[in-house]
């Protein structure tokens, strides 16, 4: 077997660049030397390693396949998806922070911001000099973000919103979010509310069991007045949020196949050298047949998120394939880190072996950025012509 990736049971390196395997074993050194030896303390801390913002920065792995015109490392979406590969076989925090970065903030500014938008923010945003988020789920509307309760109320000079955003990644250590909200016209439109905006306000969520290292917060809008500068120009409707979980999709795909990497390799070297019976738990049958399943269902995951890619950089991939990729390799990589526990039998549970807080953090990855069923629904109806929602 290859390096790629850690384990690479079918030697897909080959399909790969100089270039793409580069990045990949860039990003894996940054997260065993910077990221492994704290990822516990932040767990139990339920903090996010803001230090590593800059060094995130720095190697490129914010917005990196944006071009470098506006700082950005300007990466194909292979070598980009080999970033959040690793990143998430780190854990589901660091690729969901450095994923909403990139493809929920800089990617709409990018493509719907006016040029005085997109040279403010995005070389500040690629560097980790800002952070920002994305502001779409309410409290009461998460797979029907279309009826959002947010409104954006014309004034001179800009618009006032009023509402609230629930579950948001960097909520409270965005220094710009790009908020959706209704206009009078019942139209979504897309807004940069910067932190320190009176009537803006973001508060930390409390009492999760999932995605601990990571940031999440509600933000608030009472009578927040935005100028007409900081409205996106350049898309109206649902088209504008739905492309941007498109490309924030596209890098879940691949990390959770990082995850679910992480999880086969604790558990094969466990097996190996845990012994019972007076041998390794690896010798025996309905161990090897874990092991077995487990590297099947990944190695299928990696050729379809490396196709995936290729289609992406070809401009041929098209949002359905994004809910497959979500709905298959998340479900994968959740069964994959159960599979893994239990083969560690009661050491599964320990920090130590990391297993138990990549299967925590893959609950929420199940559930965010459109629901397990929702992309079933997705994909039912392209290949029906039925719309199961209607």
């Amino acid at each position: 077997m290859s390096d790629f990736l850690g384990t690479d049971y079918f030697n897909l390196d080959t399909l790969l660049s100089q270039e793409e395997l580069a990045v990949q074993k860039m990003t894996r050194e940054f997260v065993d030397k910077e990221f492994m030896p704290i990822v516990t303390e932040h767990h139990n801390n339920g903090t996010f390693p803001t230090d590593l913002i800059p060094m995130i920065g720095k190697l490129g792995f914010f917005g990196a396949n944006l071009p470098e015109e506006y700082g950005c490392a300007g990466l194909n979406n292979v070598a980009y998806g080999m970033v959040m590969y690793e990143l998430e076989r780190g854990d589901s925090g660091l690729r969901s922070m450095a994923s909403v970065q990139g493809g929920l903030v800089m990617y709409p500014i990018y493509s719907y911001g006016n040029e005085e938008q997109k040279q403010n923010w995005l070389p500040r945003l690629a560097k980790g000099e800002a952070i920002g988020c994305f502001g779409l789920t309410e409290p009461d509307h998460g797979s029907d973000p279309v009826n959002m309760i947010t409104r954006a109320r014309k004034v001179d000079g800009g618009y006032v919103i009023n509402g609230s955003k629930m579950w948001i990644t960097n909520g409270t250590l965005a220094d710009v979010a790009v908020v959706w909200a209704k206009d009078d016209d019942g139209v979504v439109r897309g807004f940069l509310v910067e932190k320190g905006t009176p009537g803006f306000t973001a508060v930390e969520m409390h009492g999760k069991f999932s995605l601990r290292a990571s940031d999440t917060g509600e933000l608030i809008f009472d009578d927040c007045h935005i100028p007409e500068e900081n409205v996106l120009p350049g898309v109206k409707g649902m088209k504008g949020p739905l492309s941007c979980l498109t490309q924030a999709r596209y890098g879940i795909a691949w990390g959770v196949v990082g995850a679910a990497s992480a999880c086969y390799e604790i558990a094969l070297n466990y097996a190996k050298e845990r012994i019972q019976f007076e041998k390794p738990i690896a010798s025996f049958q309905l161990i090897q047949k874990k092991l077995v399943e487990m590297i099947t269902e990944i190695t299928k995951a990696q050729l379809m998120v490396v196709q995936l890619g290729r289609l992406k950089d070809g401009g041929k991939m098209r949002h359905q394939h994004i809910s497959m990729a979500k709905m298959n390799n998340v479900s994968m990589a959740r069964d994959i880190a159960r599979t893994a526990r239990e083969t560690l039998g009661a050491n599964g549970i320990m920090n130590d072996y990391h297993i138990i807080r990549h299967m925590m953090n893959l609950e929420s990855v199940y559930t965010y950025e459109g629901t397990h069923e929702i992309h079933t629904l997705v994909v039912g109806a392209d290949i029906t012509g039925i719309d199961a929602f209607r």
